[in-house]
């Protein structure tokens, strides 16, 4: 993800002035945006060509003068002759924000396009770059959103005096939400009438008292944040806690509330931050505190992610919780790669495993598997592919089956390697960093291998 070079604000027009220097069509346009304000908007040029007419604006129709930016908040300048480099140079001077019409190496600031549902703005900026994709963009979020957003929001801001007084913090950002969310209030307001529902709402919120806290065992997927659910996406907007591991990209963390907390317990191989005890014990205090706790895990958290004894722990303590499922890092391989891991006549089931630890009974059993044509995908393997693959192939499994290893999958920079059971135990291969998938079985000569890296296929012998 990119950075940003402009900062998105809100900038307050109110009784000040917006000033736009030129009288074409890009002047018109510009003032058809700030008539939108409650700014006193004025339109200077010696030669006004565009028609204003309709438009409640004051016209100079004279050359431009510094004068003219007494009490102006911003400058559109949209003349490229004489008047146009005075207002710009006025505008420097004065340290006056200045747009320049089609030269976006001379703004200071860009004109979004806007959604418009006052009091709320939603605005999409691109810094100069593609003004006619922000239009696009606009044009879907306006498709999305009810026109009685600007209503709802009015009543919001009519209620904080009698909310402040009851409801405070976690409690009061509630009610808000469930108000502006209600499709009974939102009916009352386009009824015209008045706000008898608004008030029971905040009675009813007030009669409950603390609200019993949660936690959400959510799936962050394999490290793009674009394979995130949209039930995650929404639960990480209500969460007062964000507590999130190491895997899970900083980009679907900050698909969170802004003002949300966030606690990073992850655990990487040889830097524990947190013991699972910890988590679990921390997962259960800010339940208790009545917080609503997004418990973030790479992958899904039913694979490989400890969440069996964080619901024992919330269990035992008796705290609500919900999982969410996410794209597991096998099966995110498997869409990188087009491998179909369960295949007629070639493979008939899907077997997740870790190869880390396995004992010589795993081993045997999966080399059975692999043999009969299943699937595997190893987790957690990547240290000790090759002693793994050596005891396959000892405890009966072909070396001969084909491989396929997933560095990074569901990312754009993952690496894939392709070669043997017997080519992975013989070669010495150093694989890149990152979490890995080792798939074992028929099926993966099945699958999209182009650009992998080969395993040598050096002849192996059982010792």
């Amino acid at each position: 993800m990119g950075e940003l070079t402009t900062f998105p604000v809100s900038y307050k027009v109110e009784g000040k002035r917006i000033v736009i220097v030129g009288g074409g069509e890009e002047a018109l346009s510009k003032a058809r945006l700030a008539i939108k304000t409650t700014a006193s908007v004025v339109i200077i040029s010696a030669n006004i060509e565009a028609d204003f007419s309709d438009l409640p604006v004051a016209i100079l129709a004279r050359p431009f003068e510094d004068a003219d930016l007494v009490d102006a908040a911003l400058v559109f300048v949209a003349d490229h002759g004489p008047d146009g480099e005075a207002a710009k140079r006025a505008a420097r001077a004065a340290r006056v924000p200045l747009n320049v019409v089609d030269v976006p190496e001379e703004c200071d600031f860009y004109t979004p396009a806007i959604i418009d549902r006052a009091p709320v703005s939603i605005a999409v900026a691109s810094e100069g770059d593609a003004p006619v994709l922000s239009r696009l963009i606009r044009a879907r979020i306006e498709a999305a959103l009810s026109p009685n957003l600007g209503a709802l929001a009015r009543l919001a801001g009519s209620m904080r005096e009698k909310v402040a007084a009851v409801l405070e913090g976690s409690r009061a950002r509630r009610f808000y939400e469930e108000l502006v969310t209600s499709p009974e209030v939102e009916a009352e307001l386009i009824r015209g009438q008045g706000t008898e529902r608004a008030d029971e709402l905040l009675a009813q919120h007030v009669e409950k008292g603390e609200s019993p806290g949660v936690v959400w065992l959510i799936g962050a997927g394999p490290g793009a944040e674009d394979l995130l659910t949209l039930r995650a996406q929404r639960l990480l907007q209500e969460a007062d806690v964000i507590v999130h591991d190491h895997l899970v990209p900083a980009a679907a963390v900050e698909m969170g509330r802004r003002d949300a907390e966030r606690i990073l317990v992850g655990k990487q191989k040889g830097h524990h931050s947190f013991t699972q005890a910890e988590i679990n014990a921390l997962i259960v205090r800010l339940g208790k505190a009545g917080k609503r706790v997004a418990r973030l895990k790479g992958g899904d958290p039913m694979v490989f992610g400890r969440a069996g004894e964080e619901i024992d722990a919330l269990n035992e303590a008796g705290i609500a919780y919900h999982v969410v499922p996410g794209v597991t890092a096998a099966l995110a391989a498997a869409a990188d790669t087009a491998t179909p891991v369960t295949l007629r006549r070639v493979s008939t089931g899907f077997v997740l495993a870790t190869a880390h630890g396995a004992e010589s009974e795993e081993l045997r059993h999966w080399a059975s598997l692999a043999s009969t044509g299943l699937t595997l995908a190893l987790y957690m393997g990547k240290s000790v592919a090759g002693p793994t693959a050596s005891r396959l192939i000892a405890e009966g499994a072909s070396a001969s089956i084909p491989i396929g290893v997933v560095v990074r999958a569901g990312r754009k920079d993952r690496v894939l390697y392709r070669g043997t059971l017997g080519g992975l135990a013989a070669d010495e291969l150093e694989l890149e960093d990152g979490p890995a998938i080792i798939f074992v079985g028929e099926a993966i000569a099945h699958g999209d291998w182009r650009g992998a890296i080969e395993i040598a296929r050096s002849e192996f012998k059982v010792a």
